[in-house]
C-alpha cells in the first residue's frame, strides 16, 4: 500500500525532474549566448553538464520506485525555460538577469533537494536520500559560485557598459 508520503515524494521527484529539464535548456540558451563573460560561461557550461546528470540521477531514482516520469510537467518545465530564454533577446542588461534567474533558480532547488531528503529518509528510501544530498551539494556549489561571484560580474558589466564601442549586453 502506497502511503501519502510516498506520493508526496513521488510528486515531488517529478516536479525535481521537470526543474532539471527546465535548468538544462535555460543554461543552455543563456551559456550559448554569453560572449563577454568567460568565466560565467564556462561556468554555467560546467552546470549544464551536471544538471543533465540530475536529470538522469532523479529520473533513476523515479523509475527504481516503480514510476515515470511526467512528460506534462517535463514539457511544461522546458516551455517556461524557453520563454526565460527568450526573454533575454529583449533586455538590455542579459548578463545580470540571467545571473538573477540562475541564483534564484539554484536557491529553489536548493530547498526542493532538502524537501526531497527529508521526504525520502521518512519514507525508509536511503537511495534517494543519498542521490538527492550529492545533486544538493552540487546546487549548493553553484549558487555560491554565483554568489561569490556576482559582484565580479557586476563590475565587469557595468565598465563594459560605460566603455565606448565595447557590448556589456552578454
Amino acid at each position: 500500500m502506497t502511503t501519502s508520503a510516498e506520493t508526496r515524494l513521488m510528486d515531488w521527484l517529478r516536479d525535481a525532474h521537470a526543474a532539471e529539464e527546465q535548468a538544462a535548456t535555460m543554461l543552455t540558451a543563456t551559456a550559448r549566448r554569453i560572449v563577454n563573460y568567460p568565466q560565467l560561461k564556462e561556468r554555467l557550461e560546467q552546470h549544464v553538464g551536471e544538471t543533465r546528470r540530475h536529470e538522469a540521477l532523479v529520473r533513476g531514482c523515479i523509475e527504481r520506485r516503480g514510476k515515470d516520469v511526467s512528460p506534462l510537467k517535463d514539457v511544461s518545465a522546458k516551455m517556461v525555460a524557453v520563454g526565460q530564454a527568450v526573454s533575454g533577446l529583449f533586455v538590455g542588461d542579459e548578463v545580470m538577469k540571467a545571473s538573477l534567474a540562475t541564483y534564484t533558480f539554484e536557491e529553489m532547488e536548493i530547498a526542493s533537494y532538502r524537501i526531497l531528503i527529508s521526504a525520502a529518509r521518512h519514507v525508509g528510501d536511503a537511495e534517494t536520500a543519498r542521490v538527492c544530498q550529492e545533486i544538493l551539494e552540487e546546487e549548493q556549489a553553484m549558487a555560491d559560485w554565483l554568489d561569490n561571484n556576482i559582484p565580479a560580474i557586476t563590475e565587469q558589466y557595468l565598465a563594459r557598459e560605460e566603455a565606448v564601442g565595447a557590448t556589456a549586453k552578454h
